[in-house]
């Protein structure tokens, strides 16, 4: 007689085998953590995009958001607790945390990924040898917005004609520049975008790389000649909506909103593509909200080809089946395509395989040099530096915009933060390609 086990036995082996592939593969085990800087609407923009990776994996997901990102991602990490997965805000914590051996490396998991270009490939890598990183989401600095209907004639294609629109527009009895430092525990980020762009368009790419890696003095002439001209611009009489004092004291959201008043508070914006969505918000005398083409648009940053950019830089700490699905799913063009498509705006991807999400055509002119291969890219600098020489550098630019005359003394001073800074905390970064 046979035994009753051996004809069990092949059910057995396929009971087996199907929990086993149900606990390791993408059919809905198991839970992943995941730690952001996003609160409030743009947490709920993202979770949409952790929604659908959890419709299509069936893995859940554990999301904390916290704007102390930096502060709790590393007491998180000193004890032992670090998320599965972390949204980065800057290149300078990712290669953090890949030099201390606490992240893991995606190039065999994520493969060939062909709707990424190769600088934001380079950039991913935080100036390592390996891949850490997946950008969620991308922004263009190099920009200048204005409203379609307060701005006439020929865009400026060079420092000096962006001068003389200045003077013009005061000549006039208009007021150049809405400005805005305010953005509190880290305000005077927008100052330094400004000295960053003017770096980049006149001293080049190789110059502001080598000022972002901690190698060229913040004394040198091409710096020092940078803060002069943002001060050549902004720090005169008229240039900006209330004076400087008014600017300190502006947030950065807000400074916007004087480009869409009867008569117009200031004429031209130097600010992310993020704003865009800061704009569409806003109110005009008649209710109406301000549309993107029509109503306002952008110019480029006067100068070479060339742009600044950031992005959000998911990051793995533990290597689990669910932080690869997850790392996998970010790295999609489903993926990408989802929180771009929420707005059709103001959100991006530098996922060339994405621009059909964006409706109007200041977004396509974003998207566009997000992502051509012919765009020069350069990453936020003050997101390179170390955190030491990051906020030394928002406070300089605040106590300039306060008092140009002290320029001089500013610069030593950032010099002696600088030299302080031990050599393998800086980072060298591809600046285009």
């Amino acid at each position: 007689m046979r035994n009753p086990l051996w004809t069990k036995l092949p059910l057995l082996v396929l009971v087996v085998l199907l929990l086993g592939s149900s606990a390791c593969g993408t059919g809905g085990a198991g839970r992943v953590t995941v730690l952001a800087s996003w609160t409030g609407a743009e947490e709920d923009d993202f979770r949409t995009v952790l929604r659908a990776f959890t419709a299509a994996t069936g893995v859940e997901v554990d999301y904390q958001g916290t704007r102390a990102l930096d502060q709790v991602l590393a007491s998180d990490v000193e004890r032992g607790t670090a998320p599965d997965v972390a949204v980065l805000p800057n290149p300078g914590s990712l290669a953090t945390y890949a030099r201390r051996g606490k992240l893991e490396p995606l190039d065999a998991l994520l493969g060939p990924q062909p709707g990424f270009g190769q600088q934001w490939l380079d950039l991913e890598k935080a100036g390592t040898e390996r891949q850490y990183a997946i950008a969620v989401k991308a922004d263009l600095k190099s920009a200048i917005w204005y409203d379609v209907g307060n701005l006439r004639g020929a865009r400026p294609g060079t420092w000096d004609e962006l001068l003389a629109l200045g003077r013009q527009l005061t000549a006039e009895g208009r007021t150049p520049w809405c400005l805005g430092m305010g953005a509190p525990p880290t305000s005077g980020w927008p100052g330094t975008d400004w000295i960053e762009d003017i770096l980049l368009h006149s001293a080049g790419p190789d110059v502001y790389r080598e000022w972002a890696a901690g190698k060229l003095p913040w004394s040198s002439s091409q710096v020092s000649q940078a803060w002069t001209d943002w001060g050549a611009l902004v720090a005169v009489p008229g240039a900006v909506r209330g004076g400087a004092p008014a600017a300190l004291l502006t947030d950065f959201g807000d400074a916007g909103r004087g480009l869409f008043t009867r008569p117009a508070g200031c004429v031209l914006e130097h600010q992310a593509s993020f704003v865009m969505g800061g704009y569409a918000a806003m109110k005009r005398a008649d209710g109406s909200a301000p549309r993107p083409g029509s109503d306002f648009a952008f110019f480029p940053f006067p100068g070479p080809a060339v742009s600044e950019v950031s992005a959000d830089l998911a990051a793995m700490f533990h290597d689990t089946p669910q932080a690869r699905e997850l790392m996998r799913y970010l790295a999609s063009d489903q993926a990408q395509r989802i929180w771009p498509g929420i707005h059709h705006g103001s959100v991006f991807s530098v996922d060339r395989n994405v621009g059909g999400v964006y409706e109007d055509v200041v977004s396509r002119q974003v998207s566009s040099t997000l992502t051509s291969p012919r765009q020069r890219l350069c990453f936020d600098a003050s997101d390179l530096m170390p955190a030491t020489m990051t906020g030394a550098f928002y406070r300089a630019v605040l106590e300039y915009l306060d008092d140009p005359s002290r320029l001089d003394a500013l610069l030593a001073d950032l010099d002696t933060v600088r030299r302080n800074v031990p050599a393998g905390e800086w980072l060298t970064v591809p600046c285009g390609q």
